[in-house]
């Protein structure tokens, strides 16, 4: 029996458990293009350490029987105060791709952010009926930002997330020792109209897909870019990739709707502070001018719950989702998201909450260890 037949047969109770039958069924210079990080990959692990510090503080006799995960998030509905992270490639772990794990977000009831380097175009991935966001990278060529943005609108998107953390790629070493190159079946399908790209073709020394991005993206961006962007488009703006309170507070000036805390899962800047440690200086600097959202390390429900003691609305859930997608397509998504819920509503009910505005009321301390 294979991993993908052992997952449905048996399912997995962990994310853990997910994340093995992945490594097991992917080649693995594709594993390495999902589990890896830039540099030294430290922020990966001091992401999952930072976590590990914030310690909940749980109320008691609240009468809470069964907590209700329902929230809002940039005033839709949403089953859980989370939404699938903008990735790309996503044909890279299962054929479906983007569209399995689309109707995997829309069968759990939360948000899905195409990405504007995703293997199935936008219209496609909309088309699966799941509430979507479109999650746009600035481009060097400014009417093709144009066209994707009326695209994302056209489609029915329901906001539009701009990601400032990516003047250029990080520096990601498993991706250039291995010389990762995208298999001809996989294009960023919002942007390539053509088989082939730098995407496609081998680099001494580098990665193709750095070399793809660095001719693509737009660097040296300003925040008359985003002023820009907000004149273009009536959707809610989320500006994903901020850590420093300041440049949320310069955010919401300049019309946000919502910030993202995020490192980029530690793919970007080496030495990065980690976004949940980041989190509560940022939510504390809009002080609700703005919604606040976290990704960078998120495995699972009682992270949710962290978040939310922390100061944020919701978080973006990243990796497991690859891993789900990997394991068993649409279903190992289904199963990602339900195990997240499971474990947000068991930590909501035993922390005394009985909703996410409760969540938000906890007190948190750091543990001992990390103290």
């Amino acid at each position: 029996m294979t991993a993908a037949e052992t997952l449905e047969a048996a399912g997995p109770v962990c994310l853990e458990d997910v994340r093995t039958h992945a490594c097991a069924v992917l080649e693995p210079g594709i594993w390495d293009f999902v589990e890896g990080g830039s540099g030294t990959e430290g922020v990966i692990a001091e992401n999952r350490a930072a976590f590990a510090e914030v310690a909940l503080v749980p109320r008691v006799l609240t009468g809470v029987a069964e907590a209700d995960p329902r929230t809002r998030l940039l005033g839709g509905h949403a089953a859980m105060p989370v939404a699938v992270a903008p990735m790309a490639y996503q044909r890279l772990l299962h054929d479906d791709g983007e569209l399995a794990a689309a109707r995997a977000a829309r069968a759990a009831g939360v948000p899905f952010v195409v990405s504007t380097l995703s293997s199935h175009r936008v219209e496609d991935i909309a088309a699966t009926g799941a509430t979507t966001w479109f999650q746009l990278y600035c481009l060097r060529d400014r009417a093709k930002n144009d066209e994707l943005v009326a695209r994302a609108e056209a489609a029915g998107c329901e906001a539009l997330m701009v990601t400032v953390d990516v003047p250029l790629m990080g520096r990601r070493l498993r991706d250039v020792r291995n010389g990762f190159v995208l298999p001809r079946h996989v294009r960023a399908a919002n942007l390539d109209s053509g088989p082939a790209t730098e995407a496609h073709r081998r680099f001494g020394g580098d990665s193709a897909l750095a070399v793809h991005t660095s001719a693509a993206f737009a660097p040296g961006l300003t925040w008359r870019d985003l002023a820009e962007l907000r004149a273009r488009t009536s959707l809610p703006l989320v500006v994903k990739g901020i850590l420093d309170p300041r440049d949320a507070r310069t955010a919401v000036e300049a019309g946000a709707d919502a910030v993202v805390v995020s490192n980029h899962g530690g793919r970007q800047l080496d030495g990065a502070v980690p976004s949940v440690r980041a989190l509560p200086a940022v939510a504390e600097a809009v002080g609700g001018a703005c919604e606040v959202l976290l990704d960078s390390g998120v495995r699972g429900g009682t992270d949710v719950l962290r978040a939310l003691a922390l100061g944020a609305r919701g978080v973006l859930l990243g990796r497991p989702v690859l891993w789900g997608l990997a394991a068993g397509g649409r279903r190992g998504v289904e199963q990602v998201l339900e195990l997240v819920r499971t474990e947000f509503v068991q930590g909501m009910t035993l922390a005394g909450c009985a909703d996410a505005s409760a969540a938000a009321e906890l007190r948190t301390e750091r543990t001992a260890a990390h103290a």
